[in-house]
């Protein structure tokens, strides 16, 4: 079985901070071999309804490609990308070990794999499989079963269908060649006043402020991350 193992001893291996859509990717801090990711946490409003609703990104790795000097800047040598590890996740089995303290405000912790085809990038939430997240070091094992009921398909926003979609999720659990996230789902922005329009058309956080009791506050430290691949495939 191959297995890849990052346990930020040596950097971020790759992984990264989702800023917003305006922003470059941004650095994690690691401490003690751990990465902290400290909220407050970006509202990505891309897959709002009519998809499955809007996120908050902690961290990322790209999982194919080659990273430009600014990506490498604040990810470092992707350790995944260069170690040829597989993008078949079919029946991966993905072990993340951290701790934190949340103001969850009703969100999981689950794994978001997304892959592109036909030119469309397609993301599947582990929802029925979520991260557990207690102030001690807990460690959680999910398995990447090909199974749609323990999924999450994101779908997109009414303008972002150019660039997000939803493809079949046997091919995107086979061939995952755009990145995984670990993120905060489901997340339900209230609207701070009054809007002018639908405020699923609108940007969250954007368009129109957002109550922070209706997201998700605090932080996550992650300390290792395992993938144990059930299938070879190539690149």
């Amino acid at each position: 079985m191959t297995s890849y193992v990052e346990d930020f001893d040596d950097g971020p291996g790759g992984w990264m901070r989702v800023v917003d859509n305006h922003s470059m990717p941004g650095r994690l801090p690691i401490e003690n071999g751990a990465v902290r990711c400290q909220g407050p946490w970006w509202v990505d409003y891309n897959h709002a309804p009519p998809g499955a609703g809007y996120l908050q990104l902690l961290m990322a790795m790209a999982t194919s490609g080659a990273p430009g000097e600014a990506l490498r800047e604040v990810a470092g040598a992707n350790r995944f990308i260069a170690g040829g590890f597989p993008t078949d996740f079919t029946d991966a089995r993905i072990t993340v070990r951290c701790r934190g303290e949340l103001e969850a405000a009703g969100t999981g912790f689950p794994v978001l794999l997304q892959g592109s085809k036909d030119g469309i990038t397609s993301g599947w939430l582990l929802s029925g499989q979520p991260i557990a997240v207690n102030p001690d070091w807990t460690e959680t094992t999910v398995v990447c079963v090909p199974e749609p009921s323990q999924w999450t398909s994101l779908g997109s926003r009414h303008d972002r269908t150019d660039t997000y979609g939803e493809k079949p999720l046997l091919a995107v659990l086979g061939n995952v060649n755009v990145n995984i996230h670990l993120l905060r789902f489901p997340v339900k922005p209230r609207p701070m006043g009054p809007l002018a329009g639908d405020p699923h058309r609108l940007r969250a956080g954007r368009d129109y402020p957002i109550w922070p009791s209706s997201i998700a506050q605090g932080y996550v430290e992650v300390d290792r991350v395992q993938i144990d691949f059930a299938h070879e495939a190539s690149r």
